[in-house]
């Protein structure tokens, strides 16, 4: 928005007076972000360390009934501070830590790799298997033949 000024500047230093006849000019409105709107919030953390202070602090503060101020002070819920207490009363000091937002690594299976060398060896012997039954095939095939006889395949003996 353009607002006239009604006071002008003189033009021709500090001291002089302004025209009388001289139109007021025109200042543009300072550009201001607006007072109510804040940047995006993010998500506090709080170290182990820090909830164990905070809870310290209330633990001292109970008799005294200084627990709202501190929770004024820091911005918190009491519902924060009762998960915390419950998890320092667990003994879960490894729960006071912040935890990795997003999906969790899978632990890898002990028995994977073996799983994996047997469908090796699966897909070796099945590949065997094929090129025998091919060849059976062919030996069947060309004993077929007219006038030539093979021994049977179950006889130790070898043909001489």
């Amino acid at each position: 928005m353009v607002m006239p000024n009604k006071t002008s500047l003189p033009a021709t230093g500090a001291g002089a007076a302004p025209d009388i006849g001289e139109k007021p000019r025109v200042v543009a409105a300072p550009a201001a972000a607006s007072p109510e709107l804040s940047p995006r919030a993010k998500r506090r953390t709080f170290t182990a360390a820090e909830k164990l202070r905070i809870l310290a602090e209330t633990d001292r503060a109970a008799d005294t009934g200084g627990i709202a101020a501190i929770l004024r002070r820091e911005g918190l819920y009491s519902s924060a501070l009762t998960d915390w207490r419950r998890q320092r009363d667990a003994g879960a000091f490894e729960a006071l830590k912040p935890l990795k937002r997003g999906p969790k690594a899978v632990p890898a299976n002990p028995l994977e790799a073996e799983l994996a060398k047997a469908r090796q060896d699966i897909a070796r012997l099945q590949r065997r298997l094929e090129r025998a039954e091919a060849v059976i095939d062919v030996q069947k095939k060309f004993s077929a033949l007219p006038g030539i006889a093979l021994p049977p395949v179950d006889s130790d003996e070898t043909p001489q």
